[in-house]
């Protein structure tokens, strides 16, 4: 009876330390599970290239979890600067953005964007000079036909005054001059679609937001293309910019270093829209200050 007890004692004892260790392996096994949960958030213009680089990196790293979010570029470089996101994605330099902290921030080039000024398709108008678009946009030029176009009203469709796309277009189509009131949309895709039923409607947009229902103007004479761009040809681009609160570190730093593999520059980012930093003949700082790209 003695030998009966102590059997059964140490049976449950064996029990209850299996029980402990299989607990311990499985909040272990949760806690693998999302060791690195990385958040990007702004630019709606480099979100496709986030998302699908983050969607690539995460069938490679199963303890990985990537969240991306747009907002516009004001957006992410407010979050990162506070620290409160992982990366934040901008179509401008942060020292181009008021009231955000710089400091702390470290810029990553990723990509470079065109942007195009696209047209609804019953306005009858292909070609317009940065001095026309600039009278568009601040309200002197009101009608269609003032251009060789249909008599029909303007209707400006603008991102946020949070975007980077709008800085951007701003500071070079427009010499830095302000848009006119107009309504505003929150993401890129957004401002495509009301182009697209809306006639005399016009906006802008990255390259990587292509439609054949909108006319892509060209810009004193010149395509918006990337080889256009990647010479210097086409005026109407910025670089896109990953900011991280400090140095990365971690999986941050190693998805960082993704975005410079041959899988993204020569795969994701010509077939989402945008142009590789490596396709490049110019480079154009803060300032504006094009210089020929040194090679190597």
């Amino acid at each position: 009876m003695q030998r009966s007890h102590r059997g059964s004692w140490i049976v449950a004892s064996v029990v209850v330390v299996l029980a402990v260790i299989l607990g311990i392996a499985y909040q272990n096994r949760d806690k693998q599970a999302n060791t690195a949960p990385i958040t990007a958030v702004g630019s709606t213009a480099l979100q496709p290239l986030v998302e699908a680089a983050g969607e690539d990196y995460q069938r490679s790293h199963p303890g990985v979890s990537i969240t991306v979010q747009g907002g516009g570029s004001g957006t992410g470089l407010s979050q990162i600067a506070q620290g409160a996101v992982s990366l934040g994605n901008s179509d401008l330099f942060a020292e181009e953005k008021k009231g955000i902290d710089t400091k702390n921030l470290v810029d990553h080039r990723v990509a470079v964007v065109g942007i195009a000024p696209i047209i609804n398709k019953q306005a009858g108008v292909k070609n317009l000079t940065l001095a026309q678009l600039t009278d568009i946009f601040t309200g002197k030029i009101k009608n269609w036909s003032e251009l060789g176009g249909k008599d029909m009203p303007i209707v400006l469709v603008n991102r946020a005054a949070g975007s980077g796309t709008r800085a951007a277009f701003e500071k070079w189509a427009m010499g830095g001059k302000k848009s006119a009131s107009a309504q505003e949309q929150d993401s890129s895709g957004m401002v495509l679609s009301i182009v697209k039923s809306t006639p005399g409607a016009i906006s802008y947009v990255a390259f990587a937001y292509k439609s054949n229902d909108v006319v892509r103007a060209n810009i004193n004479g010149v395509a918006p293309t990337d080889a256009n761009v990647e010479d210097g040809a086409y005026p109407i681009w910025s670089y896109e910019h990953i900011y991280t609160h400090g140095k990365p570190t971690g999986e941050v730093a190693k998805f960082l270093d993704f975005f410079n593999s041959d899988r993204v520059q020569k795969t994701y980012v010509p077939k989402l829209g945008y142009i590789s930093n490596t396709n490049m003949k110019i480079e154009r700082d803060l300032h504006g200050n094009i210089t020929a790209k040194q090679k190597g």
